[in-house]
């Protein structure tokens, strides 16, 4: 038997299951097997799958992985102004959302200091991507964040 393939009772012993617990991940499809005959083979990339391990860490050109945290404040905005704004970055990443390249983002409004801070941390490329969308709707004149005569807003982006 080749290296790549497991019996449902190898991956019972590397997982430390039981091999009805083995089965029952085939059977409802959180495993991938082949059935050959009347037993089941599973492909290392299947079993690397369940466990997590085939999700490669996004390497730099050094080999080491690299992640930017960002943090974007913005004074001076209302309570529907701030939610116009989280509504338009979230979108703005998950519509362009890159698998390769993922974002994950943080919006918070405190009203009480009338400040909305958003918290990026992702892909250096995608991070610069996001932030220059919030720098064109910021410094825009396009009203999309206009709340009805409440003054200029001041926006001040502070990266970590």
């Amino acid at each position: 038997m080749s290296n790549d393939m497991y019996s449902v009772e190898q991956v019972a012993d590397l997982l430390g299951l039981h091999v009805r617990t083995v089965r029952g991940y085939i059977r409802t499809g959180r495993l991938r097997a082949a059935r050959i005959g009347k037993q089941y083979r599973i492909a290392r990339a299947d079993l690397d799958a369940l466990t997590g391990r085939d999700r490669p860490p996004s390497a730099a050109p050094g080999g080491a992985s690299v992640e930017v945290s960002s943090i974007v404040q913005v004074d001076g905005v209302d309570r529907a102004v701030a939610d116009r704004l989280g509504t338009f970055v979230l979108a703005g990443v998950n519509t362009n959302h890159d698998p390769a390249r993922p974002l994950r983002v943080q919006t918070v409004y405190d009203e009480e200091r009338s400040r909305m801070k958003i918290v990026i941390l992702g892909d250096p490329a995608a991070t610069a991507d996001l932030l220059r969308l919030l720098d064109a709707v910021l410094d825009g004149d396009d009203g999309l964040l206009a709340a009805g005569g409440d003054g200029p807003r001041e926006g001040r982006a502070d990266h970590a």
